[in-house]
């Protein structure tokens, strides 16, 4: 009986040292961290269709979830059976900052233009490039869970100029 208990006692040791440097070799499980993305989840109201109809044309602005950290959108201006404006949009999270990322057709030699969030809260979205001819700042104000008012503005041609765009949800 002395000897099996021994046996038993010596296994249990020899197991407990194989089991500790095991965890040394390989680490001790880790809590694996979650990335968030507070920043993007503040403006996923955007997602969805949204459009206005003028006299002028109609305009079309659809978002979607590209992945954890990024949205996409279209925006596609029609005047009759004529596409007379498309762009290319995305809005990403990096570190705790929102970038929005726009290309025009026909403008900027088809190349990209970024603009920094100054302003991001539940019910509107501020994005500014003090750099850019125009605009310099683009702003999204949600007024209800089923319109917003996209506006463009800054310096043009030496004089401050302002665009609205108001849009209903599809």
């Amino acid at each position: 009986m002395k000897k099996t208990t021994l046996l038993l006692a010596a296994f249990a040791v020899v197991s407990c040292q194989e089991r500790n440097e095991s965890s040394a070799q390989y680490g001790e499980p880790q809590e694996i961290e979650t990335k968030t993305y507070e920043q993007l989840e503040k403006v996923n109201w955007l997602m969805g269709e949204w459009g206005n109809t003028t006299p002028e044309g109609n305009l079309t602005e659809t978002w979607s979830q590209l992945n954890d950290s990024t949205l996409t959108g279209k925006t596609v201006f029609v005047t009759g059976a004529d596409t007379m404006f498309t762009e290319t949009i995305e809005i990403m999270q990096m570190n705790d900052s929102l970038l929005y990322t726009t290309k025009v057709s026909n403008q900027n030699e088809g190349k990209a233009v970024s603009f920094k969030a100054s302003n991001v809260a539940e019910s509107q979205i501020v994005f500014e490039n003090a750099k850019h001819d125009f605009p310099q700042k683009i702003t999204y104000n949600k007024i209800s869970a089923d319109s917003l008012v996209a506006e463009i503005s800054g310096m043009k041609d030496g004089k401050e100029s302002k665009e609205s765009y108001p849009m209903k949800k599809k």
